[in-house]
Formats: C-alpha cells, structure tokens, sequence
C-alpha cells in the first residue's frame, strides 16, 4: 500500500516536472520580441534627487505639492508633449511663486537621471540579436537631450535609437504608459503579436496595461532585481519563465 503511495506521489512529481519543462519551451520559443522600459531598467534614476533639487532653489514641500491632481495633470501633459517647455516651466514659477530661471528648473527636473549602467549597453547590443527588440518610455523634451547626452558621452552612442529596432518616447508619440491602447499601437506599428512580446517595466500599473493589451509582461521590483539577472548572452534565461508564469498569477502583481 505504501509503495502504491509513493509510486503515485512519484508519477505526480514527475508529470509535474514535465509540465513546467514543456512550459518554460514553449514560452521561450514564444518570446520573439522584447519591449523595454527606460528610467530604472536601463537608466538608474532618484526621484529624490529632483525633489531635493527644487527644495534647494526655494521650492518647499515639492514631493506633496506637485503630487496634486492639479499639477499631477501638468506632468502627464509634459509627458505626451501637449504643453510647451515654456508652458510647463511657466506652470512650476507660477506654482512655487518664485522667478525661477529656465536653466534652474531644467537643472532641477533632470537632477533625477543619473548613469546607464556599462553592464546594460552590452545587454542590448547582444539582446537585438535574438529577438526583436524595442523601447518604450514615459520621458519629457526636457529629459530627453539630458540622458542622450549621458549615452552619448558615457558609452559613444549618438541615440538610444542604435540600440533597438525602434524607440518609442511618450513626449513624441502622444501617449503614455500605462494606457492599454498605447501598447496597442506600438504592437500594431511593427505587426506584432501580444502573445509573442515580452515587455519589462518598474512600475507595477505599467506591467498591468501591457497584460490588458495581451502581452507577457515582467514587474521588475528595484529593490531585490535588475533586469540583467534575466538575460545570459542576450538570451533569456529558463529560468525567468517560472518567474514571469508565477507572477503573472498573483493578484496584484
């Protein structure tokens, strides 16, 4: 009777074991195209550094006072390019009550970028040669020249552009993370299929939308991962498939 138990206990493992291995090949040989995200996967970034930045030139409270509905509105706006960089600088003077300089604004809002880690670049580079490769950030006109300038003199690329088939940047799109149809349209724009696309991002509503459009999707939680941890000679690593499958199936996440 007992050796019946552990015969059948013995089988379950088994079928067990055969079923994660058939899963784990059939989503890696799914997986034909990645999607990144920039700020925090690929480009180190301190919110903290902005806020603190803004509070050296006069502006108190800036980590509450531009977290409301008001000004919350103004950023998403500078992120799909609907408002100028006039507008938007104007906006924060206005706001602060202080005559606050172009130069010092600009100075302050990009204080929160900081390096491409040299270990990211070789990612990429070996990554677009087994799959396809994209970026798709939520990012500003006045972010935009600021981290070019970064890779550019960090790493001798002129363009994030050289490192994917395609970027996509919220502020020249017109749309933003984490709406459903903004993945809609990148999948449309180079005719891929959502069941065939991986997209990596830090922001668990972002990783939320990219799932409503039908795609596999990755959280990334900065504070124990990195997205390097995933990829062996630009190929993603078996064992990332159990990691995506058992996060895909928790509830809020």
């Amino acid at each position: 009777m007992l050796t019946g138990k552990v015969n059948s206990f013995a089988i379950a493992q088994w079928h067990k074991t055969l079923i994660f291995a058939l899963l784990k090949y059939t989503q890696a040989m799914t997986i034909k195209n990645i999607i990144f995200d920039l700020g925090g996967v690929l480009l180190n970034i301190d919110y903290h550094l902005t806020i603190d930045a803004f509070k050296d030139l006069g502006v108190n409270g800036f980590d509450k006072f531009f977290t409301q509905a008001r000004h919350t509105h103004l950023f998403d706006r500078m992120d799909t390019g609907s408002v100028s960089l006039d507008g938007f600088r104007d906006e924060i003077r206005v706001s602060s009550g202080l005559e606050l300089s172009d130069a010092d604004i600009d100075k302050a809002w990009n204080a929160m970028l900081l390096d491409f880690p040299p270990q990211k670049i070789p990612l990429l580079e070996k990554t677009r040669k087994h799959y396809r490769t994209f970026l798709l950030s939520n990012t500003n006109a006045i972010h935009f020249p600021a981290y070019s300038e970064n890779l550019k003199r960090e790493h001798g690329y002129d363009s994030l552009e050289q490192l994917f088939e395609k970027q996509y940047l919220s502020h020249e799109i017109g749309m933003r993370k984490p709406h459903v149809e903004t993945f809609q349209w990148v999948l449309a724009q180079n005719g891929l299929k959502g069941s065939e696309t991986l997209f990596f991002d830090d922001t668990l509503q972002h990783v939320e939308g990219a799932r409503k459009a039908g795609m596999h999707a990755y959280w990334i939680d900065l504070t124990k991962e990195d997205v390097l941890d995933y990829f062996e000679e630009g190929k993603l690593k078996d064992t990332f498939f159990k990691k995506l499958q058992d996060q895909s199936q928790q509830p809020g996440q």
